[in-house]
């Protein structure tokens, strides 16, 4: 009789157990199904990312290694054409640094305000063995990523010496990267290939692990561990 018994609590207990090992499968493949899809779904947005930086990487690469071999291994594409002149001050002058970039801004006929407006009190400078009063100073820089002028003027004079620079493409090109005489659209516009970079590298990180556990791990003890020693290598530096 305990036999008997025994064989039919083991044959009822079985198919309980088989009903919760196929709501288990059935939970593991809706999880592997939707990591599935989000990871589909993650490689196509990388994609699209990486055509965007690449487009933008293309002109910030080639003017990143311009900018690199300024001094060293020097590459003489960014060519700038330097002229200047003279310009009488109109009647009455103007009172301070403010109203002078305004009337150099519609004589130049530039269509851009001053990018920087700089003004120097008079004070006395040593001049060998005597001290001689140097009159106030005023500088304006009128600047786009194609042309820069640099306005100076000593006060009392009856003129303001223009030097004004004129860049070839690649330099204005290495303007554009420096962020040299742009406005705010363009420093906008930058910051997306700065900000496709780093969801290029998130979203790399992602695909490349497949949200594997394991390999989550690996990467944070690797990415740890490169920190670490970039970290000991600038303090040794130091």
């Amino acid at each position: 009789m305990t036999t008997s018994v025994q064989l039919n609590k083991s044959h009822s207990a079985s198919p309980a157990n088989g009903a919760d090992n196929d709501l288990i499968d059935s939970k593991d493949r809706d999880v592997r199904s939707r990591r599935a899809v989000f990871l589909k779904w993650l490689r196509k947005t990388h994609g699209w990312i990486g055509l965007w930086g690449a487009a933008l990487g293309l002109l910030f690469g080639v003017t990143g290694i311009l900018q690199n071999h300024r001094t060293v291994l020097k590459i003489p594409a960014a060519q700038v054409q330097e002229t200047m002149l003279q310009i009488s001050l109109p009647t009455p002058a103007p009172a301070n640094v403010k109203e002078m970039a305004s009337w150099l801004q519609k004589e130049l006929m530039v269509d851009r305000p001053a990018s920087r407006e700089r003004s120097e009190p008079s004070k006395p400078v040593a001049w060998g063995d005597k001290t001689m009063k140097q009159p106030e100073h005023w500088s304006v820089t009128l600047s786009s990523p194609q042309t820069n002028l640099q306005a100076e003027y000593w006060v009392g004079n009856h003129f303001v010496t223009v030097k004004r620079s004129d860049q070839n493409v690649f330099g204005t090109l290495n303007n554009l990267h420096k962020g040299n005489g742009v406005g705010i659209p363009w420093i906008l516009f930058a910051d997306t290939l700065a900000g496709s970079i780093i969801l290029l590298s998130l979203t790399g990180v992602v695909l490349w692990t497949q949200l594997n556990r394991r390999r989550m791990i690996g990467f944070g003890i690797g990415l740890t561990s490169l920190t670490l020693l970039i970290g000991f290598i600038t303090q040794a530096l130091m």
